[in-house]
């Protein structure tokens, strides 16, 4: 589980000094050592982060030969597999910010809702105004085309469980021209904001703007036309987070689903001890501006057509449902019950991890740091999160030496490997699948410098 909204800036991210006449990688000075602190806590990143927690103790149970593991012995020496009916599902009591929350308006509600504000940019999916400049890369043309998908509104059983109700539409594309852009520049808008208002003569409400996310276009690609209304975001595109002033390297919550959903939830590490990746089965999002044409989108078309993967990794088509159950925290339940307030609403600076594991399964961080940590105690043990990458990686290290060389995967055997940065690339399989996702759907991807990952 996972809870938080804040994600740090590049220039409070931690890594190896080369700036005073020595390399840190041993890291006498532990002031200096990168992976120490959470970059991106996101209540989707965060809640992923520890479910890794709890992967790496279920395969630690297995490697021990405990029955009481979810993994059991794969057809590949030191390799393992889920047991059967093994399904896990990830609910989210928000859309995802970046693409999948790019959802129309439609007049009546646009006529109901306060407007777009300040207020609203706290690193969320919710609806804010994107206040970047206009940068050159937006002259480009971007030429795209996929199939998407409109979901009427979802009705809730008398069972509980909700109708999904597809409809399948072409996206469109459309061009806008701006006063200062003699060149018009093909954007693409989504499928149901155009075809809702092509048939408002049936009944269906007019679609008259888009929720706003506040995730900001990768610098260098293409942008967001940013032109009131309809015409304000471009669909499909990469996304960065927002930072306090600082600009961040950690990509959207769409983006990361997006690439989940072809590579798995495990990461590179866990992929040595397992013969497939991690999947979801289902995103569940609970009661809030919702589109399902969005959703899929974002998380499912855009890496829809991938081939050429390594053995195991396949782009899922995984169910994406809503709930009528709303956070009773969420910024618009607690607007609604003070209507009549001044007070304003702050997102909590903390961000809550919990893990299905037997030590220390409750963990708090805030600004990337366990709660209470003082200036002085950064860089101790005690100021790490228990999902920061450091951490996970030394659970990483102890699974590796609690098990015999002979029973090891290949890619571990009689390797030496050091740091995060040599077992990351190690597992070949999952770098060659990610290799292949980059190149073909997702290439302005922000990467961290290496850097960031030489650790030990």
């Amino acid at each position: 589980m996972g809870t938080g909204t804040k994600c740090i800036g590049q220039n409070k991210m931690r890594k190896t000094d080369t700036t005073i006449g020595r390399h840190c990688r041993k890291f006498e000075d532990e002031k200096c050592k990168p992976g120490d602190i959470l970059n991106d806590s996101h209540a989707e990143i965060v809640a992923k982060r520890s479910f890794q927690r709890y992967l790496l103790h279920q395969m630690w149970l297995a490697a021990s030969h405990q029955q009481c593991s979810i993994f059991i012995p794969g057809t590949e020496t030191g390799k393992w597999k889920l047991k059967p009916n093994t399904i896990f599902v990830f609910f989210s009591s928000h859309t995802p910010c970046g693409d999948a929350s790019i959802i129309p308006i439609s007049e009546p509600e646009n006529q109901l809702s306060k407007p777009v504000t300040g207020d609203d940019a706290a690193g969320q999916s919710e609806r804010r105004s994107n206040h970047d400049h206009l940068g050159p890369e937006d002259k480009r043309k971007s030429e795209k085309t996929a199939s998407n998908h409109i979901i009427k509104r979802m009705k809730t059983d008398d069972d509980g469980y909700f109708s999904v109700i597809p409809e399948d539409l072409t996206v469109q594309q459309v061009s806008v021209k701006r006063e200062d852009d003699t060149n018009p520049k093909s954007c693409e808008c989504s499928a149901d904001m155009q075809t809702a208002n092509k048939e408002t003569g049936l009944g269906r409400p007019k679609v008259v703007d888009v929720y706003r996310t506040g995730a900001k276009c990768v610098p260098g690609e293409l942008g967001d036309a940013r032109i009131p209304g309809l015409g304000y975001h471009c669909v499909g595109l990469l996304r960065v987070k927002p930072g306090r002033g600082d600009r961040t390297c950690s990509m959207s919550c769409s983006d990361k689903l997006a690439r989940w959903n072809v590579l798995g939830c495990q990461g590179a590490l866990l992929m040595h001890f397992l013969q497939y990746p991690v999947y979801l089965s289902a995103i569940v999002v609970g009661k809030c501006p919702y589109s399902q044409e969005a959703m899929r989108r974002a998380i499912v078309e855009r890496c829809q057509h991938i081939s050429f993967l390594p053995d195991g990794f396949v782009p899922q088509e995984v169910k994406l449902l809503q709930s009528d159950l709303r956070f009773e925290h969420s910024r618009q339940a607690i607007q609604e019950v003070q209507t009549n307030s001044k007070t304003k609403l702050v997102p909590c600076s903390a961000a809550i991890s919990w893990s299905a594991v037997p030590e220390q399964p409750l963990d708090v961080t805030s600004d990337g740091f366990r709660q209470g940590t003082t200036k002085k105690r950064i860089g101790s043990h005690q100021s790490r999160s228990k999902i920061c990458k450091v951490e996970l990686f030394h659970t990483f290290q102890k699974l590796v030496t609690s098990i015999s060389q002979e029973d090891l995967p290949d890619t571990l055997r009689m390797k030496t490997l050091e740091t995060y940065w040599d077992y990351k690339e190690a597992a070949l399989n999952y770098q060659e699948a990610w290799k292949v996702l980059r190149s073909q759907a997702l290439l302005g991807w922000v990467k961290n410098a290496t850097e960031y990952l030489h650790f030990t």
